[in-house]
Order: structure tokens, then C-alpha cells, then sequence
């Protein structure tokens, strides 16, 4: 692009029909800041979907506070776990300037809590933070609406707990005679009794073995539990 070609592209269209704040994310989001990029204005598209999914995150159809978010702690480790990621992720992709992989994260991060069923205020709030740089007026009005004084731009940049990405626990996923009965989240190096003992507990799996005699358990360590019964 250069005025000599004639081909520059007024930012003000974009910002007109998509927002300041999609308009300078869809920038972002086109890849490495040091590389020449075609320009394509399709993606805009999904970052105003992200920006929309996000407002009815934290804003309910009433316009209050949606009903998903709590004032304790955060209780879903996955969640917890990916936050103090993404906080990792943001903080050292912001300092490299790799700002099309910080917008990536972020879209992973509202990816999960938008199938949480309920998670902390203080979730959305960090989510809010990541977010302002790239996204001011969304994440300064959410930040408000959440009770939230003063600006989210005085608030301390968030900080990751290591100890939250230290992976304790595995999803185990239990099967009776290879179909998928449920899910478990288990601790590293539990065995094989233990395990079937947990696995046996859960209802469709009580169920599917009424009436049958256990044959073989199948156990793969942190990923699959397979009951064979006859």
C-alpha cells in the first residue's frame, strides 16, 4: 500500500461499520508485525463475533451482570488453568510484539468460558485486563459495568501463579465395552483399583454394567478406562 499507487485504505470505513476496537484487532490479528500481509478485510468479520460474544458474557439479555458469573473463587480447574496460561501467554507475546498470537489466546480463553457454565467475576475481570490493550472501549465499559473504579487502566497487570500450571489432575474417559459412558478428572498416578472404583461409581456406567460380569479392565494411565463385561 502507498498514497503513490493510490491503493490506501481509509480506516475510518472499517471503524464506521465494524468499531474502533475490532477495527485495531482485526489489525492485529493479520499476522507478525514485521511481516507484509495481503490485505483482506473478510476476518474483521470474526473478530466483531468475538467482541459480541464476549459482551454477552458478562452482560445479560436484561442488561445486567450475566447470571454465569460468581463473586467466589474460580471452581473450574481447566478454566483456572488456562487463565494463568493465557496470562503467561499475552504477557511474554505482548513484550515480543507478537500481537496476532495474543488475540489467538484470547479468542481460546472466551472460547472455554463460554462452555463453563459458571465461573468468577475475577475470571472475566483478568480476561477484561489481557484484553484492554487491544480492545479499550469494550474492556473499559465491561470493566465499569462490573462495578469496577477506577479505570481498568490503573489496574496492575495481572500476574500468573506457576503453581496453577502444574497439571495434577488428567481427564480420564470412561468407557463400558468401547462406547463412552463419562468423564473423570483424576489424580496423576492413581491406579488401576482405584480408577475402576471411581469409574464404577458413575451412574451410566452402573447402569450399562447391570446385569454383567466384568471381564477385563482395560486402564491407560491419564487418558482412557475401558470396563468389558459380558
Amino acid at each position: 500500500m502507498s498514497k503513490s499507487r493510490g491503493n490506501v485504505v481509509n480506516p475510518d470505513l472499517l471503524i464506521r461499520a465494524y468499531g474502533a476496537d475490532a477495527t485495531r484487532m482485526f489489525l492485529m490479528f493479520l499476522g507478525p508485525i514485521e511481516d507484509s500481509k495481503p490485505w483482506n478485510t473478510r476476518g474483521i468479520e470474526g473478530v466483531a463475533r468475538f467482541l459480541r460474544r464476549l459482551w454477552r458474557e458478562v452482560v445479560g439479555k436484561d442488561g445486567r451482570i450475566n447470571l454465569k458469573l460468581t463473586d467466589a473463587p474460580e471452581q473450574d480447574e481447566d478454566l483456572d488453568k488456562l487463565l494463568h496460561q493465557t496470562i503467561r501467554k499475552v504477557t511474554r507475546d505482548n513484550e515480543r510484539l507478537h500481537l496476532n498470537t495474543v488475540v489467538s489466546q484470547l479468542m481460546i480463553l472466551l472460547n472455554r468460558m463460554q462452555k463453563t457454565p459458571s465461573y468468577s467475576r475475577e475470571t472475566a475481570k483478568t480476561f477484561l485486563q489481557l484484553l484492554n490493550p487491544f480492545a479499550p472501549h469494550i474492556s473499559e465499559e465491561l470493566w465499569e459495568r462490573l462495578g469496577e473504579d477506577p479505570s481498568i487502566n490503573d489496574a496492575p497487570w495481572p500476574v500468573f501463579d506457576p503453581a496453577k500450571l502444574v497439571r495434577d489432575k488428567d481427564t480420564v474417559v470412561v468407557q463400558v465395552n468401547g462406547k463412552v459412558r463419562g468423564e473423570l478428572r483424576l489424580p496423576k498416578g492413581i491406579n488401576k483399583d482405584e480408577a475402576q472404583d471411581a469409574a464404577q461409581a458413575l451412574p451410566r456406567v452402573q447402569a450399562n454394567l447391570r446385569g454383567k460380569t466384568i471381564a477385563k479392565i482395560i486402564y491407560v494411565p491419564g487418558k482412557i478406562l475401558n470396563i468389558v463385561a459380558r
